[in-house]
């Protein structure tokens, strides 16, 4: 589990209980809002906020009846090689169910919490019940080599076939000791490939390996792989056992290092040039060319042993080829822990004009992933219990560049932060900006060199303009586009051109940043440049505040739009002369036809 399971107590009488399991795993308490004296955190709604955290990918530990948060997470279910465990705990910490993601953690911390609290874990997982192990999701620092073959032979050992565990490895795999004994299932234990594997053949391969590699700059992504394919067939190496894809922190952008982390599914570790050259004394092949170019007197055997530790030796000293190097460091036993740093990560994301359903599940997950949320405090602040516990780094409107700066080179030191807009961060949002910077030489106030080695994330989110159009009903259904009426940023009389544009071209338009506290006339001015080429009863769509409680929908003509009544959170969409606004059932809804009528009309005429 990547993420740190959030405990859910919803009443008094359980709220003991989830403080005792919190403790336990190291977790935060999220209160129902009235009915928990003490928590981290509170929600309002426990389906909704159950539902949100699922959605992320958060471990749920609910004090609570199972029914509750069977209901919270039953629309998002779907697959279960991916769903975050999700248990309940009795109010009284008697009883300890799992009731999904048992192969991906949920067994375990039951049976965690239930040694901690002297309960009893329900669990109904076959295997883990009748074998006390699930096959397909062996224990840190083992990898199964062939996992599309375990549901079948977990079913032979269900049936009364007996497993044979053998191997060198053999004696390192306790967790495999409690299986029947037999030859129906055999499960080899080693590192090295095996032949004829198969329901009736299992290979666990011991995460013993750092793979250590270095290479030119774009180096071809298929001579690094095909490198290290040799490599691990000369050492006699299943790439299963590889813990992970160590090198230098100059290669941490580097396309063909990044893609061969991908290619095993393992993480990418980066090392300084001084902690790579400490191990000088241990390589093979030490350099003095490679310490006048990076630093150091070697990147691949130094980056393989550092990983590896103090007990590590090279298996596979460096091997090369024109752009690539690589070497192999063994250790006595599987690794469970990593050295070095990771990947900085930056994820820009849009949570929406504030409201929690409409936040994108991918985005609440990159904000559960980040250690540090960065943006404007208003729009952290939306996030609710998502950005509790988590290092914040707040920036007042007008620190645009600041605030964009500061998450590249926190991400640039190897931390996963999330910058936070509203909207979607790439509509007049914060992700140009962070494009911008990147590009920029450092000598044009650009970024420090290890930010511009981090992975950048851009994730959808549900934009203003959406979301008032939404409410509305339908009014971006034909052509449309967005102005902001800032001048901060862009040249007031190219503001102007653009909106003569639009007003000739006869869009549906949505006005971003529509005025301020000082800047009032540029709104009123759009107006009556709009009713130079349109209708006065024009429809027009005042949204404040969207997605909160304090959300303000009202619908004017265009020759009565008054500046006043428009403030820095409202989104204004103004129809084109076709838009149309509807008295309905439920109320006026504002839309703007696409030309179906006028098809309808062709297709009977020519019929």
């Amino acid at each position: 589990m990547a993420l740190k399971p959030v405990v859910l107590a919803l009443s008094r009488s359980g709220e003991p209980v989830a403080h005792r399991v919190a403790k336990v795993l190291g977790a935060q308490v999220h209160g129902r809002e009235g009915r928990v004296d003490r928590a981290d955190t509170y929600f309002a709604n426990a389906l909704d906020h159950a539902r949100d955290l699922f959605a992320a990918g958060v471990p749920i530990v609910g004090v609570c009846a199972s029914g509750i948060l069977i209901r919270a997470v039953a629309p998002l279910l779907a697959d279960k090689v991916t769903e975050p465990p999700v248990i309940s705990v009795s109010d009284d910490g008697a009883v300890v169910v799992p009731l999904l993601g048992g192969h991906r953690g949920a067994n375990r911390l039951a049976s965690e919490i239930s040694k901690a609290l002297g309960a009893v874990a329900a669990v109904t997982t076959a295997g883990d019940v009748a074998l006390g192990v699930a096959l397909d999701a062996p224990p840190a620092g083992w990898r199964l080599v062939n996992p599309q073959d375990a549901k079948e032979a977990m079913a032979l050992l269900l049936s009364g076939a007996g497993a044979n565990v053998t191997g060198p490895m053999a004696a390192d795999a306790d967790w495999l000791a409690a299986l029947p004994q037999g030859t129906g299932v055999r499960i080899t234990c080693a590192m090295e490939p095996q032949a004829d594997l198969g329901p009736n053949h299992l290979q666990f391969a011991p995460q013993r390996v750092a793979l250590g590699v270095g290479c030119a700059r774009n180096c071809d992504t298929a001579e690094l792989a095909a490198l290290v394919a040799q490599t691990l067939a000369e050492g006699n190496i299943a790439p299963e056992a590889i813990h992970a894809v160590n090198t230098i922190d100059l290669k941490a952008d580097e396309p063909a290092i990044i893609a061969l982390a991908k290619q095993f599914g393992v993480p990418l570790r980066l090392f300084d040039a001084a902690t790579l050259d400490r191990e000088t004394p241990r390589l093979a092949t030490p350099s003095d060319v490679v310490f006048a170019e990076v630093g150091t007197h070697g990147v691949s055997e130094a980056a393989a042993l550092a990983q590896g530790g103090a007990a590590a030796t090279l298996h596979v000293a460096k091997r090369k080829t024109a752009n690539a190097t690589c070497a192999v460091a063994l250790t006595p036993a599987p690794l469970t822990t990593l050295q070095g740093r990771g990947r900085g990560v930056l994820s820009i994301v849009g949570i929406g004009p504030g409201q929690a359903s409409w936040r994108t599940p991918e985005v609440s997950r990159l904000v559960s992933q980040a250690e540090e949320l960065v943006g404007y405090g208003l729009y952290i602040d939306l996030l609710g219990p998502l950005a509790v516990g988590k290092e914040r780094s707040d920036f007042p409107l007008g620190g645009e560049e600041d605030r964009c700066r500061y998450a590249l080179e926190q991400a640039g030191q190897g931390k996963n932060v999330a910058l936070v807009c509203s909207g979607d961060a790439g509509i007049y949002a914060m992700g140009a900006l962070v494009f911008e910077l990147l590009d920029r030489a450092p000598d044009q106030m650009g970024v420090s060199d290890a930010a511009r080695r981090v992975e950048v994330i851009c994730s959808p989110g549900v934009s203003a303009l959406q979301g008032a159009a939404a409410r509305a009903g339908a009014p971006l259904g034909h052509d449309f586009c967005a102005i902001s009426l800032s001048d901060l940023l862009t040249p007031r009389d190219d503001i102007v051109k653009r909106l003569r544009a639009a007003a000739e071209g006869d869009f549906v338009i949505a006005f971003y940043n529509p005025v301020s506290m000082r800047r009032r006339t540029l709104l009123a001015e759009a107006r009556d440049i709009l009713l130079q080429h349109r209708p006065a009863d024009t429809p027009v769509m005042l949204a404040s505040s969207l997605g909160r409680p304090e959300e303000h929908v009202r619908y004017r003509r265009l020759d009565e739009l008054q500046v006043d009544e428009v403030d820095m959170l409202t989104v204004v969409l103004v129809g084109s002369s076709h838009s149309r606004l509807a008295q309905l059932g439920e109320g006026p809804r504002m839309y703007t036809p696409r030309g179906y009528a006028r098809k309808i009309d062709g297709d009977l005429a020519v019929g």
